[in-house]
């Protein structure tokens, strides 16, 4: 469904995720939230279909937008999830205090991640950057692997992340609070 929603007007700042489908999103809002139950995660892309919106300690909403990218839905589930993604992030009624993206550590930032990045950032949005998913990567290629996403990513704050080991949990609230 596109409509406005008096939830996402009412002036309570709002903190976007976005990323792939499967890249971890939900289970990235789980771990901020300490709640794993908060935003429903599965192990088979696509899941989040629509927005949900969360509200934090009363003070600010987690909004978790669904994947791109998800190749096996069909082309029209494909478009209209494109077509609510975009009503969200750049409808001028509703401002962001951030976007998060999330990218996955171990890939890599892929061409859709970097399109996102691209249109994140010809609309003037906040961005974070979040590599999740780095408990994947050996300890012998991190350094290598983190190299290629900042050469990529550009000068964009990019916060290695574990969602399942709930590493880099502190620093990312420590950046959404800013």
């Amino acid at each position: 469904m596109v409509g406005t929603d008096g939830v996402l007007a009412d002036g309570t700042p709002q903190i976007a995720f976005i990323g792939r489908s499967n890249v971890g999103k939900s289970s990235v809002i789980n771990s901020l939230t300490n709640n794993k139950g908060l935003a429903k995660t599965s192990s088979f892309p696509g899941l989040t279909t629509e927005i949900n919106v969360f509200l934090i300690n009363d003070s600010a909403y987690f909004i978790d937008l669904p994947g791109y990218g998800y190749a096996k839905l069909s082309k029209d589930a494909r478009e209209k999830i494109f077509q609510l993604i975009n009503w969200y992030l750049f409808n001028l009624e509703y401002k962001q205090k951030k976007v998060v993206l999330i990218i996955d550590a171990f890939v890599g930032p892929t061409e859709p991640d970097l399109e996102m990045l691209q249109t994140l950032e010809s609309h003037g949005k906040n961005i974070v950057v979040v590599a999740n998913k780095i408990d994947k990567i050996k300890s012998s290629l991190y350094s290598k692997q983190f190299k290629k996403i900042r050469e990529v990513i550009g000068p964009h704050k990019i916060i290695p992340y574990s969602a399942e080991n709930k590493k880099g949990v502190q620093e990312l609230i420590d950046e959404l609070l800013k």
